[in-house]
């Protein structure tokens, strides 16, 4: 049976404030590790709406309940109502986490803006990007931050050359199968980045939902079929899914999960037990791909 890590995306104001204390109780219940990754700037979600013109992206609304998931309220930040300022309105809420003994790390500073328009940022606007989450970490948690992953799996070289300068632990901006190492040296167009990449290894919730080969009551059947497998599992989700409407499906996986003999381990110390010998570790090639059941295209692991 596998071994499994939790990432968790905080993207949302919401998500923060109601999805990540919940996340907290359903974890520390089960004594299960995990880490958090947090937006730090400006909750743009109602942006997003831009995605319309995206392929896949409305039927991907209609699948996932967005609205209904996220809330009316949540779609509207950045466009008919302002802004709010994430990290400055739940810095207690982000500091519990670190204080309960998760790990954490950067998500992003603006999530919309990482998600839609990195590919359009210069090599400058990235690293200034990164450098104001950088910044907001420092401030709430008194410490730099060690690791981080990409909103929507968005990454490129001047990214991963960002990553570098900042001096992460690692980095998880990719996705995989599983049918490839879990952590290695991201190589880019043939350049070979230092910060250590773990890719996230199984489909998220939202990829899966709302389709009629994956009933809801059978998702978690779907995840226990593929930990089955073995190896370092990676498992994304996200605080405005499994922390507020999905949390019983959440906390039922990590139930079923233990009791198939699946163990459970934290990020920061894989990627710190692996950096030990860093000559023993693969490089592999990443580039942009598509992933079942997400609109767009996302950073994915070659061999």
């Amino acid at each position: 049976m596998a071994r499994l890590a939790i990432k968790i995306d905080v993207d949302t104001d919401r998500g923060t404030r109601e999805g990540v204390p919940r996340l907290l109780e359903v974890l520390q219940r089960h004594e299960v590790s995990a880490t958090f990754l947090f937006s730090l700037g400006p909750d743009n979600t109602g942006k997003a709406i831009r995605r319309i013109f995206r392929p896949g992206f409305l039927q991907k609304v209609r699948r996932t309940n967005v609205a209904g998931n996220y809330g009316l309220r949540t779609l509207m930040n950045g466009t008919l109502l302002p802004a709010p300022k994430i990290g400055e309105r739940n810095a207690d809420v982000m500091r519990s986490v670190r204080d309960a003994g998760f790990s954490i790390g950067i998500h992003c500073w603006d999530h919309f803006q990482w998600q839609d328009y990195l590919h359009d940022m210069s090599t400058v606007g990235i690293r200034n990007e990164f450098q104001r989450a950088c910044d907001e970490f420092q401030r709430i948690f008194d410490e730099p931050a060690q690791s981080c992953g990409a909103p929507g799996w968005q990454c490129n070289e001047r990214a991963l050359a960002a990553y570098d300068n900042a001096g992460l632990l690692w980095a998880s901006d990719s996705r995989s199968d599983g049918s490839l190492p879990t952590a290695f040296f991201p190589k880019w167009e043939g350049e070979v980045f230092k910060t250590l990449h773990i890719s996230t290894t199984l489909p998220t919730l939202d990829e899966l939902m709302g389709r009629p080969e994956y009933p809801d009551d059978s998702i978690n059947d779907h995840y226990l079929k593929l930990l089955q497998k073995g190896g370092d599992c990676v498992h994304t989700i996200h605080a405005e899914l499994e922390g507020l409407h999905y949390a019983k499906m959440f906390e039922d996986l990590i139930v079923r999960a233990k009791a198939a003999g699946v163990t459970f381990f934290d990020l920061d110390d894989y990627a710190k037990e692996l950096l030990q010998a860093p000559e023993k570790l693969p490089v592999c090639d990443i580039t942009l791909g598509e992933v079942d059941g997400r609109s767009g295209t996302v950073t994915v692991q070659k061999s």
